[in-house]
């Protein structure tokens, strides 16, 4: 680990840290600050930070509401199931592009990619018809499937990094041995490749949950809202918009999220700096 030894260099880093943290992290104090102000503290001409008379009645109206319960069992099943299906099926495409030869491979692998050219509404347009034909609109499979459109190309890319750096001699003395492709992969390969797999999860995941466009189109029936669309239509109106529990209901969204990231960044920072350096 890198250290400070100088007092001039510490003076420069806290002179350039302090104001970035400040910048990340005073629009997440006063969304929790906000999230326990009354009404009539919110509305005001000159804000303050500090909650005069802070409560928790924006956490039990979340709650006695009913909707909020629902919204995160719609975005767990989404988005974990997205997140699962993602994992499998780029585990296997990857696994392929790198450890096996045939005519195709590349231009295979970067049309595959290419998908992440294109932004995500011109997606929608051309997934929505093709949804609406299959009777998928308005079902949480159908959303499902647009997660994992969106998350495979990247999920791919990333795995394929880290089957590249797994040495071909463990591959070819289980061969040797008698192993089948698929103990291979499933008993030898993913055990090493663990951190990536956790990775991909982790990023699917939290690309989901946080999804606005694809659920808010996909999905217009109240009971199969997920979070995103849920937070903006309650909430957030033309004419009046309640800021205190959406701070509250956008806190208890965001927990799903930040603890799993707290529980898993070790396995999720080895993912993404695996490819780095080629061993």
């Amino acid at each position: 680990m890198l250290k400070i030894l100088t007092w001039q260099s510490r003076l420069v880093f806290a002179a350039v840290f302090i104001p970035m943290a400040g910048f990340l992290f005073l629009p997440l104090i006063w969304m929790a600050l906000t999230s326990i102000k009354p009404e009539a503290e919110i509305f005001v001409r000159i804000p303050t930070l500090w909650p005069d008379a802070a409560t928790l009645q924006n956490y039990a109206n979340l709650f006695s509401r009913g909707d909020m319960v629902v919204q995160l069992k719609n975005s767990l099943i989404t988005a974990g199931g997205g997140a699962i299906l993602t994992v499998i099926l780029a585990t296997y495409a990857a696994y392929s592009f790198a450890k096996f030869r045939f005519r195709g491979r590349k231009p295979l692998m970067f049309l595959m990619l290419s998908a992440q050219m294109f932004p995500f509404a011109m997606m929608l347009i051309s997934l929505y018809p093709m949804l609406q034909w299959a009777g998928l609109l308005n079902t949480h499979l159908g959303l499902i499937l647009a997660y994992i459109i969106l998350a495979l190309p990247s999920g791919t890319y990333m795995l394929y990094s880290y089957f590249v750096n797994i040495p071909t001699e463990i591959i070819e003395a289980a061969r040797a041995d008698g192993a089948g492709e698929l103990y291979i992969l499933h008993r030898i390969v993913l055990p090493l490749a663990m951190p990536a797999l956790v990775t991909v999860g982790l990023y699917s995941f939290m690309w989901a949950w946080n999804d606005l466009l694809f659920s808010l189109t996909l999905i217009t029936q109240p009971d199969l809202r997920t979070v995103g669309p849920g937070l903006l239509l309650n909430y957030i109106g033309e004419s009046r918009s309640d800021w205190g529990g959406a701070m509250a209901a956008s806190i208890v969204s965001s927990l799903p999220v930040v603890i799993g990231f707290a529980f898993l960044q070790r396995f999720f920072i080895q993912g993404l700096t695996a490819g780095a350096v080629k061993s």
